[in-house]
């Protein structure tokens, strides 16, 4: 009887933490918002708020969609909320190969082509590897092959001991910024597998900390605007920053999920050793 009991309890829970309600309470606090400042921004009142996120009142599609547009809720888990509450998929599906997203496959090739002779790649939302131009891949040399195996995952490519950490001059500094940008994906998305990556991450060796580093100053600036990629090569030392590119349109989840990084040369240093591996291709 206590068994029975027992399964019934979790079966129970299981369909509260399901349920439109509890998905609503969970990320209206991920977003730091009170149910009056929810209920502002989506113009109903507190106290319908407070019986949709109860179980009291049951949400109609478009308010589902309202509400999670206002917490910004990726569009995956707007799938999810929909569904929570009775409602089929809203935001459509397809793997990047689809036919459908033909035209966007074609931007991202040409992003990445265009930005050549520098590195530029393009990610999915758990920084696994879609695709790249061969810039990058002239800055793998020496990455353990295991890590170039299979499906990619450019973070733990940077921060492994046996990938690109070994060269990244700065890699205290660099690593900072990667764990804290992946945190506020974390927080952004809820998403496990980001979580269960940062876990990883952070068990690799940490590097000597950047006070007690004396190479970390780029040239030619007095003040950081921003935090560089240093890499060992051959030669003089490459100095990279990351700028971010998204499909800020997308409808799509798969689409929407796409990241694409492109960096450029601080100096003018890297900037001609880029041009000479270029015309070396």
């Amino acid at each position: 009887m206590v068994a029975l009991r027992r399964a019934g309890y979790d079966g129970r829970m299981k369909a509260h933490a399901d349920s439109f309600g509890f998905l609503l309470r969970q990320w209206r606090q991920r977003r730091r918002l009170s149910q009056l400042a929810l209920a502002l921004d989506a113009g109903i009142s507190q106290r319908h708020l407070s019986f949709l996120e109860s179980g009291r009142s049951h949400p109609s599609r478009d308010m589902v969609l309202q509400l999670s547009r206002q917490l910004d809720v990726p569009l995956r888990d707007r799938n999810v909320m929909l569904h929570s509450a009775g409602y089929a998929p809203f935001f459509p599906q397809r793997p990047l190969d689809a036919p459908d997203l033909s035209i966007a496959r074609e931007i991202i090739d040409r992003i990445l082509r265009g930005h050549l002779p520098h590195p530029a790649l393009a990610v999915d939302r758990h920084w696994t590897l879609l695709s790249a131009n061969a810039a990058v891949h002239h800055l793998l040399a020496g990455v353990a092959p295991h890590l170039l195996d299979g499906d990619v995952n450019v973070l733990r490519l940077s921060l492994h001991p046996e990938g690109l950490a070994s060269r990244i001059l700065n890699l205290a500094e660099w690593r900072h910024h990667v764990l804290t940008r992946l945190g506020r994906e974390i927080e952004r998305s809820a998403d496990p597998v980001l979580a269960a990556l940062r876990n990883e991450l952070e068990a690799f060796p940490v590097p000597v900390p950047v006070a007690a580093r004396s190479d970390l100053a780029v040239p030619g600036h007095s003040q950081a605007i921003a935090v560089p990629l240093r890499l060992k090569s051959n030669a003089e030392p490459l100095s990279f920053l990351a700028t971010t590119t998204v499909f800020g349109t997308a409808v799509d989840v798969t689409l929407s999920e796409v990241t694409i990084e492109a960096f450029f040369p601080t100096d003018k240093e890297t900037a001609n050793m880029m041009a000479v591996l270029d015309d070396g291709t």
